[in-house]
């Protein structure tokens, strides 16, 4: 299943993404192996997702999620 998601890092960045294996995704985050936030090295937390049939729909949402404020987002968790 295709997954937009939120995670929080532990310095309080939240950080958009989305992916087809959410698991994985968070797994190589937290051991430091690929990925894009790598570079921070900090663990991060899944504090949103949202699952869409298609790759397509859930690129759109995440698109949809970065035009966002951080007040915005952290609304948008806070509904969850």
């Amino acid at each position: 299943m295709n997954c937009t998601y939120i995670l929080s890092c532990a310095d309080g960045t939240l950080y958009t993404g989305w992916t087809n294996d959410l698991e994985r995704r968070l797994a190589a985050h937290n051991a430091g192996k690929g990925g894009k936030y790598t570079r921070v090295r900090l663990p991060v937390t899944l504090v949103y997702h949202e699952e869409f049939p298609t790759k397509e729909e859930a690129m759109a949402r995440e698109w949809a999620i970065k035009q966002l404020t951080r007040a915005q987002k952290l609304k948008l968790i806070e509904r969850k």
